[in-house]
């Protein structure tokens, strides 16, 4: 089974202390499904498209653990932390094997 990709594309960053608020919820959460934070908001190249302010990408063991992560109890109550902190695209990806 492939491993997964969580990747966070944010547009803006509103509000930094929600954002952190965020991140220090969601971190553990991430990690009780698997989940390993590769990259958070280093360096990045827009080849296409428009530029963005902070990308992060998780591992996930599979999709449905990235899919379960998302539904579950506790990242609801970490991205509640967010609200209007940020503006962003989330998406998981199934990787290749």
């Amino acid at each position: 089974m492939p491993k997964a990709y969580w990747i966070a594309a944010y547009d803006s960053i509103n509000d930094p202390d929600k954002l952190k608020a965020y991140a220090d919820a969601a971190r553990p959460v991430l990690g009780e499904f698997g989940g390993q934070i590769l990259a958070r908001g280093g360096r990045s190249v827009a080849f296409e498209g428009n530029e963005k302010v902070r990308i992060v990408v998780v591992e996930f063991p599979d999709l449905e653990s990235a899919e379960a992560c998302y539904a579950s109890d506790g990242y609801r109550a970490a991205k509640a932390k967010l609200e209007d902190g940020g503006v962003r695209d989330l998406f998981a990806v199934e990787g290749v094997e």
